[in-house]
């Protein structure tokens, strides 16, 4: 059996395009890996996604898009693409578990989105929605009064740095080198922010923990190896995103950041028939409402290519 559209990935972006791709009776099979539902899996309270007024939790948002396509026959199955080629139509896309033959579609579907760069620590997976954020405009709020760190020095860094001087009382930068990489006016509002302090050539060699929750980390000098320890409730990381597309090297065009490259302001990719959305596309943005904009963008425009195909 050929498939109509194949979707690959389960976060706001992919499983917008399940919602819109199976209203337009496309009977679309989504592909949501093992851990589904993208990054807001690993978020608590979500209180900036429009239409939730009291907020809702980051699983349950998830879990209701889930809902939301299923209810209108999207076949959604929580194994991880292996493979694909996308040589030639139908194109072909293997999973894990043993299938040795191929699902074969007529257009697919990306929206395998970005996992933030981790420290490499061995309690960061543990501490992530436990003190522990990649995302301040998620997070913040739940700092008030508090003191928390920030781990980095580029334009990612001094946004969230600035923004969570809205709620903590202090906000201390951690960065390994001497100079930041961030642009110069992101810099300079940085500087200027009284409530910003600078941990300069340092970097975060633990995670301290107490009662299951970020109790402060432990500092290394990366010059003199001298440690000491930094009181904070709450350590935001932000070092870079990387884009899930390894699966697709070879397969379509991929930017030095590892971005995969659409079309002008399009979903296309250089594939005709394979679109792509959401954060493994978007390294501006990288919101949950941006990235269901998107999904939305590529069910629309794979129905518009199938349609033009005679589907």
């Amino acid at each position: 059996m050929v498939e109509k559209v194949i979707i690959v990935g389960s976060g706001p972006a992919g499983l917008t395009a399940a919602i819109y791709t199976a209203r337009a009776n496309l009977e679309p099979l989504c592909f949501a890996g093992i851990h589904a539902g993208g990054q807001l899996i690993t978020t608590t309270e979500v209180e900036n996604y429009p239409g939730f007024p009291l907020g809702i939790m980051g699983p349950q948002l998830m879990e209701d898009f889930r809902r939301q396509a299923e209810r209108f026959g999207a076949r959604i199955h929580g194994v991880n693409v292996s493979r694909v080629d996308f040589s030639a139509a139908p194109f072909k896309v293997w999973v894990e578990g043993g299938e040795e033959r191929p699902h074969e579609a007529r257009s697919v579907i990306i929206a395998t989105g970005a996992s933030a760069r981790p420290i490499g620590l061995p309690n960061e997976r543990a501490l992530t929605g436990h003190g522990l954020s990649t995302c301040a405009t998620c997070d913040g709020f739940f700092f008030k009064g508090r003191e928390i760190g920030v781990v980095g020095g580029g334009d990612s860094a001094m946004e969230e740095a600035n923004f969570l001087t809205k709620f903590a009382s202090k906000v201390t930068v951690i960065h390994r080198r001497n100079e930041l990489r961030a642009s110069k006016i992101m810099q300079k509002r940085a500087m200027e922010n009284p409530k910003i302090a600078w941990r300069w050539n340092t970097a975060v060699s633990e995670l301290l923990e107490a009662n299951g929750k970020l109790s402060g980390v432990r500092l290394r000098d990366v010059r003199t190896g001298a440690e000491d320890l930094l009181g904070v409730s709450g350590l935001f990381v932000a070092i870079g995103h990387v884009p899930n597309t390894r699966l697709f090297e070879g397969q379509l065009p991929i930017d030095a950041n590892g971005y995969l490259k659409v079309e002008g302001s399009s979903t296309r990719t250089a594939v005709p028939g394979v679109f792509a959305c959401g954060d493994c596309v978007d390294h501006v943005y990288r919101q949950a409402v941006t990235a269901a904009g998107t999904g939305c963008m590529a069910a629309i425009d794979a129905e518009r290519y199938l349609a033009a195909q005679g589907d």
